[in-house]
């Protein structure tokens, strides 16, 4: 897979086509370690600036997806025209639409109390023969280590093909990171923000602005008290540092670490 350098995090410049190769393969053995996906954009990298044990994490999933209009653009102009975007709520889509002749199965962990009841409802409704093998839904809070054991036996004793985790950013791609090892045989995704598209809880930009790459300016104007920084001055560093990288001033090296369940 051709990989693109932003701001230290290595993305995969992969297609769907691509991307189900690579599901058809790890599916194949149900006893393995698990397999783990990050979906980056532009918050993910700046985020990752300030916490390198981030950058760390993003780096070390087996996919590293490209999860931005412009960083999209940029990787089919320099590195793979085939490639697609890793956007959560369309990846859901595009493998559920999968899901009847491939017999994957899923399991939603994550979002408010009855979010997993209705993303598992839109999907029943919109794809037939979903298998929906397991739904949790955590309380807000930090569980205890005995909590955290029962829903990873929960887990295991469904075996879903699909772990969809929608503990929002960067909470989610740490949980992935710290239970990794311990699920077995499951693809597993961060979910974002489409448990809440999908059950109707936030209302999700029409397609023509996503494509247009100004998703974020749409749920600026839904939620600005809480997104402010994050779409308006994370874009400004991010264009600042990037620019710096592309002239030689900054360089960045991809950094892995190992499992450690402190993290």
């Amino acid at each position: 897979m051709k990989k693109m350098n932003m701001l230290g995090i290595e993305m995969d410049c992969l297609s769907y086509n691509e991307m189900f190769k690579l599901f058809d393969q790890w599916l194949t053995d149900k006893s393995s370690r698990s397999h783990t996906l990050s979906l980056i954009n532009v918050n993910c990298c700046v985020s990752a600036l300030f916490d390198k044990r981030l950058r760390a994490i993003y780096n070390s999933t087996d996919i590293v997806g490209i999860d931005s209009m412009p960083f999209l653009l940029w990787a089919r102009t320099f590195y793979n025209n085939d490639s697609n975007r890793f956007y959560a709520p369309d990846l859901l889509l595009e493998i559920s639409s999968r899901a009847k002749d491939k017999k994957y199965t899923f399991f939603f962990y994550g979002g408010y109390s009855d979010a997993p009841d209705k993303v598992e409802a839109y999907l029943k409704e919109r794809f037939q023969g979903i298998q929906v093998v397991g739904k949790d839904s955590p309380p807000f809070r930090e569980l205890t280590t005995e909590e955290e054991q029962s829903i990873i036996d929960k887990i295991n004793c469904a075996q879903p093909d699909f772990l969809w985790i929608g503990l929002g950013s960067p909470k989610q791609d740490i949980w992935i990171y710290k239970h990794r090892e311990k699920i077995r045989g499951s693809i597993i995704i961060p979910a974002g923000a489409t448990f809440d598209f999908l059950s109707g809880r936030i209302k999700q930009a029409p397609k023509i602005i996503r494509d247009l790459g100004f998703e974020w300016f749409y749920r600026l104007t839904q939620d600005s008290r809480r997104l402010l920084i994050r779409y308006t001055a994370y874009n400004v560093i991010f264009v600042i540092v990037f620019s710096l990288q592309l002239l030689g001033i900054l360089r960045f090296t991809p950094s892995n670490i190992r499992y450690n369940s402190k993290v």
